[in-house]
Formats: C-alpha cells, structure tokens, sequence
C-alpha cells in the first residue's frame, strides 16, 4: 500500500490559522460508513446524533507549552578567535526545541525536536529563560543522545518545579502550517475544556469543539462520558518518510485508563453498546488497550502505546468517530480510511475541500458513523 494513496489537494486557504469564537459553531461533515451518504451541519448537532446507549470516550490530556526558544552554549568559544565575531555567533546561536516525551524524571530527560538540527551534537549545552545564557537562565540542558530521525534527548539540569518553569516560559506548540506566533489565546484555545493531565505536545483536536453547554446537553440525554489518556507526541504527528504504508515505524506514546474508565468501557462492550471514541488518540488508546490485554478486556492500564492503524486494520472497539480533517498522506487519515474505507474517506475529503470546510487543528469535524 503505497504512501500516495492518502494524498489529496488541499487550497491553502482552507487551513484554519485561528480557532472560532465560538467552539461549538464548527461545521460538521456526517459521514455514514454504510452508505457513503454525506450531509453538512454543524457540531452543535452532535448531541442530537448520540445514541442515548452510546459511551463517548475522549482523551483528557493536558497541551505543554512544549515549544522553548534559547540559545546554544558558548562552551567552546575558547577555541574561536575574538576576530571572527561570525563564529563567535555560530556558537551562541540561537535555538528552538519542542519537547515531545519525557523519557525519565530522576534525571529530566526529553526527547525533542530541535532546529537548527544539524549543528546541535551530544554535548551541546542549551539555556531557556532570563538571558538564555551560562550565567543567567530558567533552564539549562545538555543534549546527550540523537535519535533515528534527528530527534535528541535533552538532559535538564534540576530545578525547583520544571513544569512551573515550563508553564512560565514555554510557548503554545501550535503546529508548523499555523504560521504564525502563539498568543495567550492559544493557551485556553488549543486546549480541550476537560484537559486534565499534562502532557501533549499537540492537541487531541476532535475535542476542541467541546464546550460546556455541549457537555450538558449529552448529559441531560443520560449518554454516559469516559476519559482516557493518552498524552500526544511524535507517533501521531510526524511525517511518513517512506513510500509503502506498511514499511513506517510509529512512535510510542504515553496512555492510562483508570479503573472507571475501563469498566465503563468493557461494560459497554460486553452490552454490545456503540463505543464512540473522539479523535484518532482515542481510537488508538481503545485499541490498543483491547490489543494489550491477554484476555482482550479493556482494564484499568498504563503504559506506551505504539500501534499504527491503517486499511486493513479489525477495529474491536470503536463503533462511530468524531475527528477533525487531516493533512495529506498522514498516519491520521490512514486510520480514518482504516475506519471507513480508503475511496469513501477521500470522498468525503473532496467534499469536504468542495464546500469549503475549515482544516486541521483549529478546523471543522467529520462525525464518522
């Protein structure tokens, strides 16, 4: 199965740059897998679409200000003559990482996209805050391994409360074709109203339509509501680097189901009850969860999550998916194809791009049936 099949045209002016006023007032494309019938509404809707037996599961993780600008260290600036004040910059250049997944916490260690990727080698010293320099900083790390893909580890010195540092420093990591800098806005906008645990390095974005008044309506219809985690990092935004689907490598991600979360869900499933997962972090983190337990009984669980789904995939949990519309030839809309079948979801795509809908994490929803 090649790459190229999940392609599509997409006019730059569909991506959506900045979040709606109003959450709920997001277009919404219906999408029946049965019959490929299409009908265009909007998300406020989406209550009235909820079975009254259905479960809803969402992934309850937290958005990091994932996204630190400093500058690299000037270690080696012995070695520069005081003549050559262009070397002398190459060495206290400046530096952009985003944290993508703790890997340890006694040290701090990330792993994290890094730019400029190619002069940033293990030993390198970085500094984020105050001067971003050796003697005046919030946060200093050393880069101590690459990774296959260009990524690094980055040792943090301690401190105090790095998360409160993080809080206090870090920036919104809106993704690359928002391109534009974040705003304060973007810390309450690129957040799901039931963002709990922190820990995502980009937004579970089905859930961004979700406002309170939403909540309550499915609650006053008795639609019972599960919370999973599952915290976003490398494995569902990086781009596929080879041709055939099959040859690609996910990278794993950090999940939980509680003890209530997972009865409700098996419970569900045992009554034949329609699971509706929102987002592909959901469906990955039910799937999964079914997949890693020896009996297939979704139960309260943590760990890393690594599954990649694509055409071909035998889906054990989720009954109907509520998503936002992907980028081109991503592992995301290769899990909707998955869910839906390949010609129908690019059908869906085209009208989609047709009428005109709002793309990607700020954009509209596709409520998958």
């Amino acid at each position: 199965m090649l790459v190229s099949d999940f392609d599509y045209h997409l006019p730059d002016g569909l991506i959506a740059k900045q979040p709606l006023a109003d959450r709920a007032a997001a277009r919404m494309l219906r999408f029946e897998r049965t019959t490929g019938h299409l009908l265009d509404t909007t998300f406020r809707q989406f209550p009235d679409l909820l079975r009254p037996s259905d479960l809803l599961v969402v992934n309850n993780t937290r958005v990091l200000p994932a996204r630190l600008f400093g500058h690299r260290s000037g270690s080696r600036a012995q070695r520069v003559s005081p003549a050559n004040p262009a070397a002398a910059q190459f060495l206290h250049g400046k530096v952009e990482v985003l944290l993508t997944r703790q890997l340890s916490t006694r040290p701090i260690v990330w792993e994290a996209l890094v730019h400029p990727g190619r002069k940033l080698g293990v030993g390198e010293r970085v500094y984020f805050g105050g001067e971003a320099n050796e003697h005046s900083h919030d946060l200093a790390a050393e880069i101590i391994a690459r990774g296959t893909f260009g990524e690094r580890h980055l040792r943090f010195e301690p401190v105090a409360d790095f998360f409160a540092t993080l809080e206090r420093i870090g920036h919104v990591p809106l993704p690359p074709y928002i391109d534009r800098p974040d705003t304060p806005l973007d810390r309450e906008q690129y957040q799901t109203i039931y963002a709990q645990p922190l820990g995502s390095v980009a937004a579970p974005t089905a859930g961004l339509h979700f406002t309170p008044e939403i909540l309550d309506r499915i609650h006053a219809r008795g639609i019972e509501i599960a919370e999973v985690t599952l915290h976003v990092g490398l494995g569902t935004f990086q781009p596929v680097r080879v041709e055939l689907v099959e040859e690609h490598e996910i990278h794993r991600e950090w999940y939980s189901i509680s003890p209530d979360a997972g009865e409700k869900i098996q419970r569900a499933r045992d009554a034949r009850r329609r699971v509706v997962a929102v987002g592909t972090t959901t469906v990955r983190t039910l799937e999964f969860a079914a997949r890693h337990s020896p009996d297939g009984r979704i139960t309260a669980q943590s760990g890393e999550a690594d599954i990649f789904i694509y055409p071909g995939f035998d889906f054990r949990v989720v009954g109907a998916l509520l998503t936002n519309f992907h980028l081109p030839k991503s592992t995301l809309i290769m899990l909707v194809s998955a869910f839906a079948g390949r010609e129908p979801t690019l059908a869906a795509y085209k009208h989609a791009v047709d009428e005109r809908y709002r793309f990607y994490s700020y954009g509209d929803c596709m409520f998958v049936e």
